[in-house]
């Protein structure tokens, strides 16, 4: 069956750096855009960033735009999301997803994913 599992979360200051990792297992990964979404207490989940299977388009939400970068290597079913300049507003549970067939526009309003990781809480500090 179809397994993501997050790792690399945990806490760090405001203005450190922490990168999520996210390893798929069960599907096949170049064929799947990755999603990394984050819902934080009292909040609905939110659209982080996405990558495409071949990794050439990506899409970023407006919160995180020239602070957070996703990437993947294909070779390694792996996913990671680098986080930069953190702000005590990012702390969230951050989810790996996986989807397979819909448009950016879809992924990005939350209209669902094929798979979901179990999350890993990511904190900053102030």
């Amino acid at each position: 069956q179809v397994q993501l599992v997050e790792s690399g979360g945990g806490l760090v200051q405001a203005g450190g750096s922490l990168r999520l990792s996210c390893d798929a297992s069960g599907l096949t990964f170049n064929r799947y855009t990755m999603g990394w979404f984050r819902q934080a207490p009292g909040k609905e989940r939110e659209f982080v960033t996405g990558i495409t299977g071949s990794g050439g388009s990506t899409r970023y939400g407006d919160s995180v735009r020239g602070r957070f970068t996703i990437s993947r290597d294909n070779s390694k079913n792996t996913v990671y999301l680098q986080m930069n300049n953190l702000k005590p507003e990012d702390t969230a549970v951050y989810y790996c997803a996986a989807d397979s067939g819909r448009t950016w526009y879809q992924i990005m309003r939350g209209e669902g994913m094929d798979y979901w990781g179990k999350g890993i809480l990511v904190t900053v500090s102030s």
